[in-house]
């Protein structure tokens, strides 16, 4: 039986899902600090100086708090919507992402199936000079 998960936790599958998710994670961070401290702060003031991730809904009748942070502390119960758009803005921009890098390997695999081989690139012009100075050399002589 040890044998066998030994087997099973080394195949390739496994590790390159394991690789998958722990770049999915440092690329969610990635993410989320894009939302959090780049997109949102811009929107936020076209909206007028808000800040989405403060937005909140107190359950109770009691005073409401002035932020999501002193609701926390003070263990009023809050209905947090403004971290839920954060969210909604991380998912979209996570799903457009893994759209992008999927599309351009189905239309590689498409080209691969075809035989359709990615053009090489064109050599540096330094190096196509250098040839052609090689090739009059030995004309010459």
């Amino acid at each position: 039986m040890f044998k066998e998960f030994r087997e099973f936790a080394l195949r390739g599958n496994v590790l390159d899902l394991a690789v998958g998710i722990i770049i999915g994670a440092a690329f969610t961070t990635i993410v989320t600090s894009l939302v959090n401290d780049i997109i949102m702060p811009p929107i936020g003031v076209l909206m007028g100086g808000v800040d989405f991730s403060n937005y909140f809904v107190s359950l109770t009748s009691a005073a409401s708090p002035v932020s999501l942070e002193a609701a926390k502390t003070a263990g009023v119960p809050v209905l947090a919507y403004g971290k839920f758009i954060n969210a909604l803005i991380n998912f979209t921009i996570v799903s457009f992402a893994l759209f992008i890098v999927i599309r351009q390997m189905n239309h590689l695999k498409a080209r691969i199936a075809k035989g359709e081989e990615p053009a090489p690139a064109a050599p540096p012009r330094q190096e196509v000079l250098l040839e052609e100075i090689r090739d009059l050399l030995k004309a010459r002589g």
